[in-house]
């Protein structure tokens, strides 16, 4: 059936001034009847904003038997001979009449979104699919500027000014932009062709566009996006707590309105993983995050228990060992909302809120650590299956982050408490100086190192000090760390100079290296070992590689000792040098291995010094100055620092005797160490004195060489020390019964607590130890 035209004419002032039989049939008005009226007068209601300027527009039309008529009116102006429009011809289609062609049809009916727009941003037409996405009729759009029929967002204002570029420019432009679509109540992607429409002149008239959804391309991008961001993002840290954290920061909000990261107990301690499993999980917060300040959600807080039934999603999920969804009306889901809201105050519950759930285990290297919880609020999409894989990926990434951790944690702990077992748990009981030790652990994934310190009692009052680090990190440089401090016990205990002492480990180490071939490439070990004397208050000291001490002697500014460190431990070949230092009493002497000045040594040693020079109400607390004011931060390598004041023994405690090399002098060195004794009220010590010294001063005129020297110590102990010339080093034997000799050195050892021999620089030095009477 042919279509009759509806057409009328309009002049400028608005007048009807013809009426086609189209519009008859439309209105039920004849010609004669709105020829010569207002146009308005025809009208129903106003037409839409801009409809008139944009000369298109849908409009309700009133019928002559007064029902209303909805047309869609397009206005095409007649110019006069200045080029002024004179009148207008209207065409009206009503409103939901089918397309009159197949290509306007094909437009209408396309399943993809399709409009076209003037030059100006103005709907012109609008298809089905269009309007479905947008939620609106296309009377609602035709004839009004893009940015007043949208919220005019940043995504909105940008594609105006596409369409607008488009116009002007006449060049096509493909873009993808991320918008809501209201009728769908979700966020989707589109990607958008936008092209010119040229009149018969070849000018732009106008912009079509057509919108494809990009949505599961989009996601699909955006979660691979997501992996790579967990591969730079997880795992920063070895720290269990910190990689959770991590986690729930790259969930939230992107992949959920509120995560949670939860772990087995054991996870977080140094055990192992239990040999059995049991159908109730206790598990324990380490993180969760919201997209909502304060993370009103969370009915557990961080660091607390929580036991899941059996039936839970996250008891399933870690026995079944892949992700669990769960969605609002399903059994599950619902018994944990309940759950959940009944162990939150009223108001901060799931309830009527949560619609969506998946529960993904943690698992690493065929254990399972954990759960990871994901939760959809304000998110309108449902967890899909893709969600569930991508899920099971990135928790995958994200378990073995937390295995490492945990390991990392577990050998730090175990490689500390060899440290700790290693290192002297308190220093021996000794009078030469006051001593005060710090030992930080590094905080470096590299693991412990092999830092040590000793503070070794030796003969005559004097003592050791020892400061010494292993190259590495880990079980093996703390073995090695303890094989050398035994060493240099045992070495100590001879009574070795210090750089003597130095020589004998460097032997050791070398043949450690040997010991362990190809397996270690690298093996080892800085030392510095000073002894302090406090009868002479003097310090002997010698380093293999190691930083100087700093010395702070009294009333006088702290500076580092002009010591030669010779090579490291391990080197071989080289000699180190000893030196000796003349101390008042109150020195102060300051070791440390190279830890503590590692990250600016200029800065740090400047620090230490002027620290070591300040005044502090106890040595302790000296200690703990140096290290705030040298480490604000935690350190990157193990740091020991071991301070020394040094003390006196007055000439009130010592008495010396020069002995001629006749045995007829014995006798009066026994007289003057009993008048000694007394003197010093000891008379209850004399009689194993005056045995002791007969002995040794016997011995070292039969065997030794002049000069023969007898020294009495009083100090925690009494200490009996005879030199002589000779080098020989006496040593105990068993006197066979017609033996004249070879009972002396056993007499004194069965007399006296201790004894020993020591060289000196002109011989040697027999020594013995009494304990003091008790008072």
């Amino acid at each position: 059936m042919q279509q009759v035209s509806v057409a009328a004419i309009v002049d400028a002032r608005g007048v009807v001034t013809g009426w086609s039989e189209g519009a008859r049939r439309l209105t039920g008005y004849a010609a004669e009847e709105t020829v010569g009226r207002a146009a308005r007068d025809l009208l129903a209601q106003e037409p839409p904003p801009g409809a008139v300027a944009a000369l298109v527009g849908t409009a309700a039309l009133r019928h002559r038997d007064g029902s209303t008529v909805t047309a869609v009116l397009r206005a095409c102006p007649v110019l006069d001979a200045a080029g002024r429009p004179d009148r207008f011809v209207v065409t009206a289609e009503p409103d939901g009449r089918p397309e009159p062609t197949l290509a306007g049809q094909a437009f209408q009916q396309a399943s993809m979104p399709m409009s076209v727009f003037d030059t100006r941003q103005r709907y012109l037409r609008v298809n089905d699919a269009a309007c479905r996405r947008m939620g609106v009729p296309e009377s609602a759009l035709l004839g009004r500027p893009y940015l007043e029929t949208v919220a005019c967002a940043e995504t909105d204002r940008s594609f105006a000014e596409h369409l607008r570029r488009v116009a002007e420019t006449g060049e096509p432009i493909r873009h993808e932009t991320f918008a809501s679509a209201p009728a769908l109540h979700r966020e989707h992607a589109w990607s958008v062709e936008m092209w010119p429409v040229r009149d018969a002149s070849g000018e732009p008239a106008g912009v079509a566009l057509a919108a494809q959804d990009s949505s599961e391309q989009y996601w699909s991008r955006r979660r691979l996006a997501l992996l790579n961001e967990a591969a730079a993002g997880i795992g920063t840290t070895l720290d269990v707590v910190r990689t959770a954290e991590e986690l729930v920061e790259l969930l939230v909000p992107q992949f959920a309105d509120f995560a949670t990261v939860d772990v087995l107990e054991w996870v977080l301690g140094a055990d192992e993983p239990p040999a059995r499993s049991v159908d109730e999980v206790v598990l324990r917060r380490v993180a969760h995050g919201s997209r909502t300040e304060g993370t009103p959600e969370a009915a557990v807080r961080v660091g607390e228990r929580d036991v899941r039934p059996p039936s839970s999603a996250a008891a399933r999920a870690m026995r079944e060992g892949a992700a669990v969804l769960s969605h609002a009306g399903e059994p599950e889901f619902t018994g944990w909302q309940a759950d959940r809201d009944a162990r939150r105050p009223a108001g901060h519950g799931y309830r009527n809120r949560a619609h969506s759930m998946i529960t993904v285990p943690l698992r690493a290297r065929g254990t399972t650590l954990g759960v990871m919880v994901a939760v959809r609020i304000t998110q309108p999409d449902a967890y899909a299956a893709d969600d569930a894989v991508f899920a099971e990926e990135l928790a995958s990434r994200a378990a073995v982050c937390v295995d490492n951790a945990r390991r990392f944690a577990r050998e730090r702990t175990i490689a500390l408490a060899l440290q700790h077992s290693l290192l002297p748990r308190g220093l021996s009981g000794q009078a030469a100086v006051e001593v005060v030790h710090r030992y930080l652990p590094c905080v470096s994934p590299a693991g412990i190192g092999g830092d040590w310190f000793d503070v070794i009692p030796l003969s005559g009052s004097r003592v050791a000090l020892v400061v010494g680090d292993v190259v590495g990190h880990g079980i093996q440089a703390q073995a090695t760390m303890g094989r050398l401090r035994t060493a240099v016990r045992t070495l100590a205990d001879v009574d070795l100079p210090p750089d003597e002492l130095l020589t004998h480990l460097d032997d050791l180490v070398t043949h450690l290296a040997g010991d362990h071939g190809d397996d270690v490439p690298e093996l080892g070990a800085t030392c510095l070992y000073a002894v302090y004397d406090p009868v002479a208050r003097r310090l002997a000291l010698a380093a293999a590689g190691h930083p100087p001490p700093v010395l702070a002697l009294p009333g006088r500014a702290a500076e580092p000792v002009a010591l030669a460190p010779g090579p490291p431990l391990g080197v071989g070949g080289l000699p180190f040098e000893a030196m000796e230092l003349d101390l008042p009493e109150g020195s102060l002497v300051a070791l440390f291995t190279d830890g503590l000045l590692e990250r600016d040594a200029d800065r740090a040693g400047a620090e230490l010094r002027r620290t070591l020079a300040a005044p502090a109400d106890s040595l302790a607390d000296l200690a703990d100055g140096a290290l705030k004011a040298v480490l604000p931060e935690e350190p990157d390598d193990d740091v020991v620092l071991l301070l020394a004041r040094t003390r006196a023994l007055g000439a009130d405690q010592v008495a010396t005797w020069d002995i001629a090399p006749d045995p007829v002098h014995v006798a009066a060195a026994r007289q003057a160490a009993a008048e000694q004794l007394a003197a010093w009220g000891l008379e209850e010590t004399a009689f194993v004195t005056e045995l002791v010294v007969s002995e040794l001063v016997t011995n070292a005129i039969r065997y030794g060489g002049p000069p023969i020297q007898l020294r009495l110590i009083r100090d925690r102990t009494l200490i009996c020390e005879v030199s002589d010339s000779s080098s020989t080093s006496p040593h105990l034997r068993r006197a066979h019964a017609y033996d004249e000799g070879g009972r002396g050195l056993l007499l004194v050892a069965q007399l006296t607590q201790r004894w020993g021999s020591r060289p000196s620089g002109r011989g040697k030095t027999i020594w013995c130890e009494q304990p003091l009477p008790p008072g």
